[in-house]
């Protein structure tokens, strides 16, 4: 990434930080070097989260992701600072000697089925979004809690720490609960941004179980001996609270020039919507469910959830196993040359959240709907791909309508950077510019956040996203290259509002 003059006179020092950035199915650790106005980054280790299914309970294999982060960090070598983030919601619990109670459970077991009916009995669902702000989401910590109670390992946990948090408590020994993977609780308030006792006494969830809240920059501790010798580091190293939550993380590092833009950040999940200075808590913005997380510096993320590029990645894996792996380059390009809003679907439908069998659950969708049946994998892969650019396209449209803000740019961060049918689909669907980049978003904010804690980049959000603007390889993607006109998709998103 060159430097531009003025990028230069942003960096008064140099610094090297390691990322490390856990996602739904794999791992990374990534090094950033900042010197005068170059943000130099390189992907030292890979490796794969691997979910387990054991005794009917899906878990993350956490030391497995544990051994990869030690891996990694062996890997960069010499760091000013270390920072985590991953996914949001789930959590390991400790016992009253800090060790961890058996393996955190994943967000997609199905132990959370009827959770939010047994919480709506006790906090009526209007009520919990007033005080909390945050979508609904079968799988939110405070129904994995529910789910949880009566359980031996409730019983004996005297501590709660979300995914990124416990796997920094293992690299420092300090624990704490960083602020904007907090906010994905749906126990804690976005306007006080502190917990919630009012909708934790009613669900029953006993807050003492959290560590104390820190907000991004703030000091997590320096890495244990024992650590540094296994990584061969040379101390002291200190651990820096990012946005631990990879969205907060990736919108950190959307590198926009001023306000007026939407963001979806793509990967397992689109994450699609507006950054806002204060929460949306209407009635409205609830139905539409929209969540109200925290981001870096203050700011509140305004967004929708939306099944994401997990419905691809899921008929992938199925071809594979049937027999018929798909090269995903080509793929695309047999996508590109299909027509275009044959089929579509509500890539909201949580009938795509489990995992197994993606295709034929999607062709059953286009049947029930009475659109035509995808024939083969490359029509399927566009009928994925034009859902969710007309999901992108709904919920960019419902956020301007509910925060009333008016957006001219819609910037996409995250893996599907690198899926340029789906960036142009999204243009087109919007009907906005789509700037693409950076691909590896969580990671730059991660790095980011860690470089201005230590004086290394100053200044506020804005002044550190002018510095991205500059540096960053960006790509843009216009409206209108005939993947279907104004109209069919207009068309097409009134009906995906219809069958809701």
């Amino acid at each position: 990434m060159s430097p531009s003059s003025s990028a230069a006179r942003r960096f008064p020092r140099s610094g090297t930080f390691a990322a490390v950035d856990l996602g739904a199915s794999s791992g990374r650790v990534v090094t950033g070097h900042a010197d005068r106005g170059t943000l130099r980054l390189r992907e030292v280790h890979r490796f794969p989260n691997r979910p387990v299914r054991t005794g009917g309970t899906l878990h993350w294999d956490i030391l497995a992701l544990y051994q990869g982060v030690l891996d990694g960090l062996r890997a960069a070598g010499q760091a000013d600072s270390v920072g985590l983030d991953s996914w949001a919601v789930d959590y390991g619990l400790l016992d009253a000697d800090g060790a961890l109670l058996g393996n955190p459970v994943h967000y997609r077991d199905a132990r959370t089925e009827g959770m939010a009916e047994r919480v709506a009995r006790a906090v009526p669902p209007a009520e919990l979004y007033a005080h909390t702000g945050l979508q609904y989401l079968p799988f939110n910590t405070l129904y994995q809690l529910v789910a949880a109670r009566g359980s031996a390992q409730l019983a004996a946990a005297r501590q709660v720490l979300l995914i990124p948090d416990l796997l920094s408590y293992w690299l420092t020994g300090t624990r704490g609960t960083e602020l904007t993977n907090a906010s994905t609780t749906q126990l804690l308030d976005p306007r006080t941004r502190s917990f919630s006792a009012a909708v934790a006494e009613a669900a029953g969830v006993d807050l003492s179980l959290f560590a104390p809240l820190r907000e991004p920059g703030d000091p997590a501790g320096e890495l244990l001996p024992g650590v540094r010798e296994e990584t061969g580091l040379e101390g002291p190293v200190p651990v820096t609270a990012v946005g631990s939550h990879d969205t907060a993380s990736a919108v950190a590092a959307v590198p926009a020039t001023g306000d007026r833009f939407a963001y979806i950040a793509t990967g397992t999940w689109s994450l699609a919507g507006l950054e806002l200075a204060s929460p949306v808590l209407s009635e409205e913005s609830r139905t539409a469910n929209f969540t109200n997380e925290l981001g870096v510096d203050g700011t509140v993320r305004y967004l929708r959830n939306i099944m994401g590029l997990w419905l691809l990645q899921e008929c992938l894996r199925t071809w594979e196993a049937e027999g018929r792996p798909q090269e995903l380059s080509a793929l695309l390009r047999a996508a590109g040359a299909c027509a275009p809003l044959r089929s579509v679907l509500d890539a909201a439908d949580p009938r795509f959240l489990p995992p197994g069998g993606m295709p034929e659950r999607i062709a059953d969708a286009c049947r029930a709907s009475g659109q035509p049946v995808p024939e083969g994998p490359a029509q399927t892969a566009r009928c994925v791909l034009d859902s969710l650019a007309l999901a992108h396209r709904l919920a960019v449209e419902d956020a301007q309508r509910l925060a009333d803000r008016e957006v001219e740019t819609v910037h996409v961060v995250g893996g599907g950077v690198h899926n340029e049918l789906l960036c142009q689909l999204t243009a087109d669907a919007c009907g906005l510019p789509v700037v693409a980049g950076p691909a590896e978003a969580a990671a730059v904010g991660n790095l980011v956040v860690q470089a201005r804690a230590h004086g290394v980049i100053p200044g506020d959000l804005g002044l550190v996203r002018a510095l991205l603007c500059d540096t960053l390889p960006l790509r843009t993607y216009r409206p209108g290259d005939g993947h279907g006109s104004p109209e069919e998709w207009a068309r097409a998103a009134r009906e995906i509002r219809e069958r809701r």
